[in-house]
């Protein structure tokens, strides 16, 4: 399975990209991942972009603040019935200081919360790479996630 992060802008803090890179380099030991930073516009340019982004059959989870909240043991189940149903990947977005268009959120497999609190994107983008990272570790049993 492929695990995208799609994200409009760019991490540029060291510290913060530093540690992005971390995780996303720990999910590479499970999946096939990769990162696509965008940058922001119009709705309908940025939507093109996302849409271009999104492979065809993936799963998209659209990053909302009034999305499903999920805990990091429910998130792995939801990532293990894509692993099960042969899902070819899965795609997270993540939208700028406006959010995501809303033809892309509407339209998404999962919308998804990862805190009642808006995060700048940089910073949901660590918190979904260690989500990612520890959904993996949580369906294997390994001791990260204890």
């Amino acid at each position: 399975m492929k695990v995208a992060i799609v994200a409009v802008g760019r991490v540029k803090e060291r510290g913060l990209r530093a540690a992005i890179d971390d995780y996303v380099q720990r999910i590479s030991r499970y999946a096939k991942v990769s990162e696509v930073e965008l940058d922001d516009g119009p709705d309908a340019d940025v939507e093109a972009k996302f849409r271009k982004a999104i492979p065809a059959r993936a799963r998209v989870v659209a990053l909302e603040v009034d999305g499903t909240r999920l805990t990091s043991e429910k998130f792995a189940r939801w990532v293990e019935q894509c692993e099960i149903g042969a899902v070819p990947a899965v795609v997270f977005c993540i939208g700028g200081s406006y959010g995501l268009p809303k033809g892309l959120s509407q339209s998404a497999d999962l919308r998804l919360s990862m805190s009642d609190m808006i995060l700048p994107h940089r910073l949901a983008r660590l918190v979904l790479a260690e989500q990612i990272y520890r959904a993996f570790t949580i369906l294997r049993n390994e001791p990260y996630s204890h």
